[in-house]
């Protein structure tokens, strides 16, 4: 049986409003599938989360103005288990027998590039903050927009780091999870390290769901190299370190494009994730100010905090789903109506600055001009942004 799970989280302020005929009445429905259970289950709470704290804020505040009328927002669920199948499945339910008004994306490029044919078919607009891999893009997709920068960026500012902080630095290996998010943030990687003056001596693809990388460290280690990059998820990224740390290889730098700013890393690993580089979208540092519930990433961060008091620590995917939310409610006000056309157009023209950074989508749907950071564990046990300073 499928898990379906369905909230209602309604301001106790909003008065009843007379509406048409439509079936959700004055409740704006979105749809999503998340991996609540299988490889990337922890990312997807961490997105879920995000999610409904956003939802629980906005109507709070008393929900969306939409052509003089207010609407409350509810979010309609289900398990993906990580399957990008499953993922397409549950997204063609929730528009032909749950009948959402709009939908947020699953999380990971894979189930989103499975799911953006579904939002584009049945012309449904469909903001996500967790399918980054470029390839989702270039399909000339009208009703699916990304607030990512694209996965082939994801790795520069630790590259730029890196270099930064060691001109010595030349040598680069880079391991990469076999599937369209991990290939494309690797591939990126090794081309900018290349422009960057650097040599990629090993550059290998390892499949999904392996328990063992020990022998691509081996050859990694026979290299010695002096930054090791690591193309994948939470779990990739545990497991590259604790084999790495097992077979005694210590480049001058190692950085990941998923895991060291989720909290679990450091619950995970303790010491050994000391000075390890992790690639992210966005952290509770970064000076940005934006027209939203929260307007600074600092102030979002105690927020959430204060709503799920059992996180050490934002990860940047539950920020990337309030987000999500803060665009389309931007682009429901500006389009006066719900009517899916015009609130495509109006996500299109999106041009706002938010707590999370400044959100401009080119013509492929791609918020393309936002800059990456990088976070670095210290020792006292604290993640610290490091880069780029500018932002910081």
């Amino acid at each position: 049986m499928l898990l379906s799970i369905t909230l209602l989280l309604a301001a106790c302020s909003v008065p009843a409003i007379g509406g048409g005929a439509r079936a959700n009445g004055n409740t704006i429905v979105f749809g999503a599938s998340l991996s609540i259970t299988g490889k990337t289950a922890k990312e997807g709470e961490y997105a879920r989360d995000g999610y409904l704290m956003a939802i629980e804020t906005i109507n709070a505040r008393g929900g969306i103005q939409v052509g003089g009328q207010a609407y409350t927002l509810k979010l309609k669920y289900y398990n993906d288990e990580s399957v990008p199948e499953r993922a397409a499945q549950l997204y063609a339910k929730l528009i032909a027998e749950d009948h959402v008004d709009f939908l947020l994306g699953p999380y990971g490029s894979t189930p989103t590039g499975a799911v953006a044919p579904v939002a584009e078919q049945k012309k449904i607009p469909m903001v996500t903050g967790h399918g980054s891999a470029d390839s989702i893009y270039a399909k000339g997709y009208d009703f699916v927009f990304n607030l990512q920068t694209p996965a082939s960026k994801y790795l520069h500012g630790i590259i730029d780091l890196v270099l930064a902080r060691d001109k010595q630095a030349r040598t680069v290996a880079v391991l990469s999870e076999d599937d369209s998010f991990s290939r494309e943030v690797a591939a990126g990687a090794a081309a900018y390290a290349q422009v960057k003056g650097m040599d990629v001596v090993y550059n290998e693809v390892y499949p999904s769901n392996t328990q063992d990388v020990s022998t691509l460290l081996a050859a990694v280690q026979a290299r010695r190299v002096d930054l090791l990059l690591g193309a994948g998820h939470l779990q990739d990224a545990l497991l590259i370190v604790r084999q790495a740390h097992a077979l005694g290889i210590e480049p001058k730098a190692l950085g990941l494009s998923v895991g060291p700013t989720s909290p679990e890393f450091r619950e995970n690993l303790g010491a050994q994730a000391d000075y390890i580089f992790g690639a992210t979208q966005w952290t509770n540092a970064l000076n940005y100010n934006g027209d939203d519930p929260w307007k600074t990433p600092a102030a979002f961060a105690d927020a959430f905090i204060a709503r799920y008091p059992y996180y050490s620590s934002v990860p940047y995917q539950s920020a990337e789903s309030a987000a999500s939310l803060v665009v389309f409610q931007h682009a429901l006000e500006a389009a006066g109506t719900l009517e899916p056309l015009a609130v495509r157009d109006a996500i299109a023209r999106t041009n706002i600055d938010t707590f999370f950074g400044h959100i401009l989508f080119d013509a492929r749907g791609v918020n393309s001009t936002k800059p990456m950071a990088v976070e670095q564990l210290f020792p006292d046990g604290k993640t610290y942004t490091v880069f780029p300073t500018s932002m910081a």
